[in-house]
């Protein structure tokens, strides 16, 4: 199936200085392949509306204003709109680096596949803090190894922060629904029930800035914990026992502490061992300092999606409230 138009779909909510950035990038994008860029402005009081004046001698692009309904349906209103056959999905906290596109259509033309996934890296002048950060959401030695560009434990799940995915399977699909996060996942899997493929394009990979401190990674973690919950039961048939892992992680690490009050040491010893590992790996990647900050991004990351996790599961399957009413944050109208 041959592409003509890519659309670059770009939700944003008051994060002006962010799409400058990643409408610089987009201007440097290397090769002769045709696309436009589809600025969805989801009820923000700080517009970028400005910025994309500015960038339109330069790039094909589109700016909509719409009222705050969410990134899912704030995408959706993108693809609804734009003229191209195939949609790139973008975070606006992304920046693409030049051969981008040149990889999409090289992969889309050895194996077309109607959705797609690309990983995510650090870029060098990101802190120490967000590259710690992507690195514990990338490596394989936490819960980030898909994401972080490994298909061995299962089929690819696209994240929407680099993802793609072509008209006929949005309009067959109907495209993100109205809940935050997890509208990739739960787009993935109903992708999945009406007969698409999804496929990694390992070397289609964008920088992400991600949060650019603990204490907002901790609460994206935790929501990550409590969606995970709400799609074990849209989707039973993808319930994994992996998803315990975090919590079964966190309650060991606090029980390895009490044990070792009673002379009980092995346990804290292996926690050690596994921290030791993970700092070893980040470090000859990103460096020493990095490495240091890589063991209080995983604890973050498994101490978060495990409280999340809990207590999404004490709700909706122990209490068996309805989603919605329990968890009110996480959906949109």
């Amino acid at each position: 199936m041959n592409v003509n138009l890519v659309s670059f779909i770009i939700p944003v909510y008051n994060r002006p200085e962010e799409i400058e950035e990643l409408l610089e990038s987009l201007v440097l994008l290397r090769g002769d392949h045709r696309f436009e860029v589809v600025v969805v402005e989801d009820g923000s009081n700080e517009r970028c509306e400005d910025i994309c004046s500015r960038f339109r001698e330069s790039v094909t692009i589109q700016y909509h204003y719409k009222n705050n309904s969410g990134p899912g349906d704030s995408r959706n209103y993108g693809m609804r709109v734009a003229n191209g056959d195939y949609f790139v999905i973008l975070d606006s906290d992304c920046i693409v680096p030049p051969g981008y596109l040149e990889i999409i259509f090289t992969e889309l033309g050895r194996d077309f596949v109607h959705c797609y996934g690309g990983p995510d890296a650090a870029e060098e002048d990101f802190s120490n803090v967000q590259k710690a950060i992507n690195y514990t959401m990338t490596s394989f030695l936490t819960t980030g190894g898909i994401r972080g560009g490994s298909e061995k434990l299962g089929k690819f799940q696209p994240r929407s922060f680099n993802m793609g995915l072509s008209k006929e399977a949005f309009e067959k699909s109907g495209g993100f629904g109205k809940i935050h996060p997890g509208e990739d996942p739960d787009l993935t899997i109903r992708l999945w029930n009406l007969g698409y493929q999804t496929r990694l394009f390992p070397d289609a990979y964008v920088y992400h800035k991600r949060r650019i401190s603990y204490s907002l990674f901790y609460k994206q973690v935790k929501k990550f914990g409590m969606v995970r919950v709400i799609l074990n039961k849209w989707h039973p048939d993808t319930r994994k026992i992996t998803y315990w892992f975090p919590v079964v992680f966190t309650i060991g690490f606090i029980l390895s502490f009490l044990m070792l009050l009673f002379g009980i040491s092995i346990p804290i010893i292996c926690y050690a061992l596994y921290l030791f590992t993970l700092f070893i790996d980040s470090s000859i990647k990103n460096g020493v300092t990095v490495g240091f900050y890589s063991i209080g991004a995983a604890i973050i990351q498994f101490y978060g999606y495990a409280c999340g996790f809990i207590e999404s599961y004490f709700s909706i399957v122990v209490k068996k409230e309805d989603e919605r009413v329990a968890f009110p944050t996480l959906f949109f109208k």
